[in-house]
This record gives structure tokens, C-alpha cells and sequence, in this order.
């Protein structure tokens, strides 16, 4: 039997530094993310044997969140907050699952478009830029209950 999991039930947080608590962001549709990947350096020279060329790890980039979302005041309000802002933001995605895993990092809003359509919910897509790395947790060591 698999142990697979349907997303639903999964939050996304924003870390509020007033009240030092996260605060959920509701009425998000899907996430997209994060959308981790890995420069790599050609040193293919003229010793390389075998016909093939050779390459050494370069830089990690943690990647964006995408996060599609039902617009609300109260959620664009907060994401235009983080999109004014040049401070980095933290900010946590919390699996539904057994573990209650959490994928947690800063970012910066980068993207904050508001579609307005006749015949539709009015929806709000915001992307993140993750700035380092994203740390892999479980509730219990985030403090989630």
C-alpha cells in the first residue's frame, strides 16, 4: 500500500516577528515548490579521457514558491507587505502528513499579480525567491502542535 498523501490540509506560514508566532495564509489553492536546482562547472580539458565530458558541482539555488491563491484583503494585504519590503521574510510550508514535515526558508516576494476575471473568483499568484537554503522538519521541532 502507498504512503502517499493528498495536499490537502497543507498550510503555508509567514513568521510574524511582533508576535513571534507563524501566521497562516489562507485560501491558497496549490504551491508550486520549492524549485530547487544545482549549477554545475565544465572541466572538460584536454586530459579528459573517455569521450566524455567532465563536470564538478557548482552553486545550489533553493528556487521559487509559487503559490496560487483565492484573492483576500486580509492575504494580499500581507504578501504586499513582503513585496514592499527588502528584508527577507521567513516563511514555512507544513505537510500534511504523519510527521507534520515542515519545509521552512527566507525569501522575498518577487511577483504579485491580481487577476480580476468576469466570470471567476478573483485570484492573486505570488512568487517567492527563496534566499539559502530550505530546512527540512518535522512539527515537533518547529514548535507545531
Amino acid at each position: 500500500m502507498s504512503n502517499a498523501k493528498a495536499g490537502v490540509g497543507t498550510l503555508f506560514r509567514r513568521w510574524n516577528t511582533t508576535t513571534s508566532k507563524w501566521v497562516n495564509i489562507s485560501e491558497i489553492n496549490s504551491i508550486t515548490g520549492p524549485g530547487m536546482s544545482r549549477d554545475t562547472i565544465d572541466v572538460t580539458s584536454l586530459d579528459s579521457t573517455g569521450g566524455y565530458r567532465e563536470f564538478i558541482t557548482g552553486f545550489r539555488n533553493a528556487g521559487t514558491v509559487a503559490l496560487a491563491m483565492n484573492f483576500t484583503r486580509f492575504t494580499y494585504s500581507l504578501m504586499k507587505e513582503d513585496f514592499e519590503s527588502d528584508s527577507l521574510k521567513n516563511y514555512e510550508i507544513v505537510l500534511p502528513d504523519a510527521d507534520n514535515t515542515t519545509l521552512e526558508f527566507e525569501g522575498l516576494v518577487t511577483e504579485l499579480p491580481l487577476t480580476i476575471p468576469a466570470d471567476d473568483k478573483m485570484t492573486a499568484d505570488v512568487t517567492l525567491q527563496i534566499s539559502g537554503e530550505v530546512t527540512i522538519n518535522s512539527g515537533a521541532s518547529s514548535g507545531l502542535t
